[in-house]
């Protein structure tokens, strides 16, 4: 299977274009309850509909408890930094406590009301007399009429500001609170307030770094928040696997850029489109692109305009040995050679990659459907009079299949780019290229033939075989997976110290080895603080009844079961995560 595995370019290249996409979706989902989970407690956690609310409170309560803040302030100050607790308290820390309130917006100092004195003033926008029962007054002190400041919010909300709409006042940056925003709104549109408090409510994953929709499509509605490194691979709960850093699919140990252009090659062909580009010449009357088939310079196209191949300029049709009729373009430029030979060259070792990463892709699709063919050898195995009780060892050697074919996959657009003039040209010596490459290549090769060789042994009819044929199967694939293991450990290593890490001017940061494949998201579980839902200025609420059984913890558990988009959510209200915050006002 080796030799097969590394015949020529000749023999695996075909391009097409619902291939390709085939190959980038293709590893995707096949895997997703084939693999074994950590034992340990998972690093990360699924935000669903209904722990969407209680993840942020967790949030909230943290900053509310530490700096004695409300609600309000505390998601302003949140939203300004990104939902990054620890970058609030390091910016506390630094520049201290007004420096940290100023620079996000944040007044916590009881302004006096100037409406308590009076029983009427000027609004300052729209200049006309109000009572006092018709001017709201922010945290900051400034005061406008209820009308001018509904349509401030609805203009700010509108327009995609709703997280952080500001005072009107000239120069002001304080963020006006959002319990008087969502009372001036709903009394003009509930509609709008809904979407205020669904902007709301999702700022806590389009703002976070942490946290990021699952791309599965149809969108499964749950989000993701990992605790640790934000550079690695995570499955959400309904098996997408993706990788958190950039959300496409998988792509380990290429790093986010590498696999962006890759993707991107393998979708728009860009690579013909080059040569095309280089080896044509588009026609000056009907712009077709026109190879040279002959030595001469005088090409015609086949709409029978003829031009100059070396300037692209039309010409007549007759020429001598020294000039063609009707046009001159000077000397004969030499670089043109130079240039399609490099475009020649760059074609075919862009083909070189893409028919072993996707011959590597293909043979991955294929084995994936030794699942039910393995469920089959095992229960014949089980329904024999033999001593072996336990056949892990056959699940084990395909999950490492299946995990280290992935891997070796994805190394040759990882070697397509760390080798090639794209990315690191300027990064290492010809010389030290060449040495990296050949420590590179030998790792992958043996990868490979290790790879091969248990896929081999999987496919074997080993329920049809004696005792002690059966024993010598186990004891290779056992061997296999092992080695298997440790060679991908041993790449992965090699990538990040010997070849990224070894950068000087560029960083790319590929997800870590998983060899237990990649960790399953768990719930994040809901609970919260009944008291803080009825805190003053509470902003997004939800509701719960307190649970029995909390151990004297003052939190209290929320019905998972989904409800009904009606109301509003101060009131008992959860949304729709699938719908898009600006598909409100249209449902």
């Amino acid at each position: 299977m080796e030799e097969d595995c590394m015949s020529s370019d000749n023999d695996y290249y075909y391009h097409d274009e619902e291939d390709d996409r085939d190959s980038l979706n293709g590893l995707q989902g096949v895997e997703d309850d084939l693999t074994s989970r950590n034992d340990g407690g998972s690093s990360t956690k699924v935000i669903t509909r209904e722990s969407l609310l209680a993840a942020q409170k967790e949030d909230l309560r943290r900053i509310m408890d530490l700096l004695s803040l409300k609600e309000h302030h505390a998601r302003t100050l949140l939203i300004y930094y990104r939902w990054d607790v620890e970058k609030v308290l390091a910016v506390l820390v630094e520049k201290g406590k007004d420096r940290l309130f100023a620079e996000a917006g944040v007044i916590v100092v009881e302004n006096p009301n100037p409406c308590s004195s009076s029983s009427s003033f000027d609004c300052g926008i729209c200049m006309e007399e109000k009572s006092a029962r018709e001017v709201t007054v922010m945290d900051c002190g400034h005061y406008f009429c209820n009308d001018c400041w509904t349509e401030h919010f609805i203009v700010q909300i509108n327009e995609g500001h709703s997280r952080c709409i500001r005072c009107m006042a000239y120069k002001c940056n304080t963020i006006c609170d959002e319990a008087k925003v969502r009372n001036l709104v709903s009394q003009r549109d509930l509609d709008l307030a809904e979407k205020f408090d669904r902007f709301l409510l999702e700022s806590y994953i389009e703002d976070n770094k942490r946290v990021k929709w699952c791309p599965s499509v149809p969108h499964c509605g749950n989000a993701i928040r990992v605790d640790d490194d934000e550079f690695c691979e995570v499955e959400c709960a309904c098996g997408e696997q993706f990788c958190f850093s950039c959300s496409y699919e998988a792509h380990s140990p290429c790093s986010c850029h590498m696999w962006e252009l890759w993707s991107k090659k393998c979708q728009d062909e860009s690579e013909t489109v080059n040569w095309i580009t280089v080896n044509t010449k588009p026609c000056p009357k009907c712009h077709k692109p026109v190879e040279k088939n002959g030595g001469c310079n005088l090409v015609v196209c086949v709409c029978g305009q003829a031009f100059c191949w070396i300037c692209g300029g039309a010409t007549g049709k007759e020429h001598t040995w020294s000039s063609i009729a009707g046009h001159s373009c000077g000397r004969y430029k030499e670089d043109h050679e130079n240039k399609t030979e490099r475009a020649k060259r760059d074609l075919w070792r862009y083909m070189h990659y893409h028919n072993r990463y996707k011959a590597h892709t293909d043979s991955y699709m294929l084995e994936a459907k030794l699942k039910e063919t393995m469920q089959e050898k095992i229960s014949k195995l089980e329904e024999r009079e033999s001593t072996f009780k336990d056949f892990s060892w056959v699940t084990n050697g395909l999950y490492r299949l299946f995990r280290s074919r992935r891997v070796l996959s994805y190394s040759y657009p990882f070697a397509y780019y760390m080798f090639g003039d794209v990315l690191f040209k300027n990064e290492m010596t010809e010389k030290e290229r060449e040495i990296k490459q050949n420590l590179f290549e030998d790792q992958q090769q043996q990868l490979e033939a290790n790879v091969e060789k248990l896929s081999s042994c999987l496919e074997e009819p080993f329920d049809g075989y004696d005792e002690d044929k059966v024993k010598e199967i186990r004891m290779k694939i056992m061997t296999l997976t092992g080695i298997v293991d440790n060679l991908c450990r041993k790449m992965y290593e090699c990538i990040e110290n010997d070849l990224l890490g070894a950068l000087q001017h560029t960083i790319h940061i590929i997800a870590p080895y998983k060899s237990k494949g990649l960790e399953k998201a768990s719930e994040l579980p809901y609970w919260w603080d009944t008291q803080s839902q009825t805190s003053e200025g509470n902003g997004v609420t939800g509701s719960c009844q307190p649970s029995s059984n909390l151990d004297n913890r003052e939190d209290s558990a929320c019905s998972s079961r989904k409800r009904a988009r009606g109301g509003t959510l101060g009131g008992d209200r959860y949304f729709d995560l699938n719908l898009p915050a600006d598909m409100i006002n249209n449902s």
